[in-house]
């Protein structure tokens, strides 16, 4: 036994040694300025030595740590720099590493840490803490991510409400669309998307709503405001004769429904691979504009304002904005603007004039930005899919 015990002891110091001799090595190497080289020795140790490296490493003054963080970050081992900068008072530095190891929760406090309670609630949200992502946005008062995150907790009417109070009906009738028939307030839902797509003039949109919520809930068949908002809908289209039969029997023809900007958002190629979740949270991300007739949709050589589909009217493209520039164009309703500048900083390439008044949907860069940073799997797909397209459009002005 004294032998055994002996032996353990001269193991233990020898590990003890390893890790010494390793984090002598690598101290040398930050000294001399070869961090590249020091970053090299840190990968070709095992996992164990890394580890009690690590820990050697996190006893010594900050300004060594901080020497060691630049080894590891480029040996990529996010996770191990950002426990060595904790305590380092950059909080901020702690939580990029902590965000690009996969680590949000633990990113999201550090940004707390470092004031940045705006990237917090992102990280928090990224990690699936959605409760806590809510309390902040609610702390900043940012009422679009707060109802994002209460769409993702499934409180429907919650970001619904949080929708109409700024202005938002498509969003507001895509948080009310997640309501499933088994919600005591599923008919409540549905009256009111009915309402809000008549109030936008997509009253065959709503029709089919309803048409649908009657077929699929028997609860729903027999709320007598179901008929009677169908017979309301029917009227609106024109469909007199219809809506008096529908009043005395429940099996009217059934209205089909017209395209919408859902469904022009989600034919833009670089977004063909989301689902339907990651699609429907992007919608949600978009905001209608109205442009008046001869209004400057895009200006050659301004920053790009994001990525503008068009749902209504026509706009002309020219060269340039002088009276006598070439017409590349013209665009109506499905076509899409700007969606180079969601991904990539630069001014815009052409001129864009609107024929006709024209109404759009608009995602900003800002608000581009946000879902990718919240939507890990969707942001990778998108940004493989611009890649291809890109190089497509590159080979077709080489050919």
């Amino acid at each position: 036994m004294p032998g055994a015990t002996g032996g353990q002891s001269v193991g233990g110091a020898r590990m003890g040694t390893d890790a010494e001799g390793a984090l002598r090595a690598v101290r040398s190497l930050v000294e001399l300025d070869e961090t590249d080289e020091a970053a090299q020795l840190y990968e070709e140790l095992g996992a164990s030595q890394r580890e009690r490296l690590r820990k050697q490493a996190a006893q010594g003054p900050v300004k060594e740590r901080r020497g060691l963080v630049e080894v590891l970050r480029r040996a990529r081992d996010f996770l191990g720099a950002a426990r060595l900068m904790d305590g380092s008072g950059d909080d901020a530095a702690a939580a990029d590493l902590y965000g690009q190891s996969g680590q949000y929760m633990e990113a999201a406090e550090a940004w707390l840490r470092a004031g940045d309670s705006e990237r917090a609630a992102a990280a928090f949200e990224r990690g699936g803490a959605l409760e806590r992502a809510l309390e902040v946005y609610r702390g900043l008062g940012a009422r679009e991510s707060m109802a994002q995150c209460l769409v993702r907790l499934k409180r429907l009417f919650d970001a619904a409400d949080l929708y109409r109070e700024l202005g938002q009906p498509h969003a507001e009738v895509e948080a009310l669309g997640g309501v499933t028939p088994e919600d005591p307030r599923y008919i409540e839902a549905v009256l009111r998307m009915c309402r809000l797509l008549d109030v936008e003039g997509f009253t065959h949109r709503a029709l089919a709503v309803l048409v649908d919520a009657l077929a699929s809930s028997e609860v729903a068949r027999a709320e007598p405001a179901m008929v009677t908002e169908r017979a309301r809908l029917l009227r609106r289209m024109g469909m007199n004769a219809e809506a008096e039969a529908v009043l005395g029997r429940r099996n009217a023809a059934i209205a089909t429904p017209v395209a919408n900007g859902y469904r022009f958002l989600k034919a833009i190629p670089i977004f063909s691979e989301l689902g339907l979740e990651d699609m429907k949270d992007l919608y949600r991300q978009a905001r209608q504009v109205v442009l008046a007739q001869g209004a400057v949709v895009l200006e050659k050589g301004e920053p790009g304002v994001g990525l503008l589909v068009l749902l209504e009217g026509t706009v002309d493209v020219f060269s340039g904005p002088d009276a006598d520039a070439r017409q590349l164009n013209s665009l109506g309703p499905g076509a899409y603007l700007g969606e180079i500048s969601l991904v990539q900083d630069g001014p815009v390439s052409a001129h864009v004039r609107a024929r006709t008044a024209v109404r759009a949907l608009r995602i900003s860069r800002a608000a581009f930005e946000h879902y990718l940073d919240t939507h890990e799997a969707a942001a990778l797909r998108i940004y493989r899919l611009f890649t291809q397209n890109l190089a497509e459009r590159v080979r077709a002005l080489s050919a």
